[in-house]
């Protein structure tokens, strides 16, 4: 079996599970929650005008928590896909 067509297939499917299903929604949601709860820890004297807003750990801080959520969606999805059809019942 060619392993490098697996490969191509495999990240397709994790790519079109990323988009569809609802996916980027609820991946939005929870990282606007946990991204503001740690940018509150994270830079609540900067917030609060104390000190300057770093706008890098400020976006990568709402980007981090959008990633995994939108991973851990993905790669649930790719072990289902696994499991033959008739162990799903």
């Amino acid at each position: 079996m060619n392993v490098g067509a697996s490969n191509a297939g495999t990240w397709k499917r994790a790519c079109l599970f990323a988009i569809s299903d609802g996916v980027p929604r609820r991946s939005l949601y929870l990282a606007l929650v946990v991204g503001t709860v740690l940018n509150l820890i994270n830079q609540g004297d900067a917030l609060l005008g104390m000190a300057s807003i770093n706008w890098l750990k400020l976006i990568l801080t709402y980007c981090v928590p959008y990633v995994v959520c939108t991973y851990g969606a993905v790669s649930y999805r790719l072990r289902q896909a696994e499991v033959p059809l008739e162990q799903k019942a």
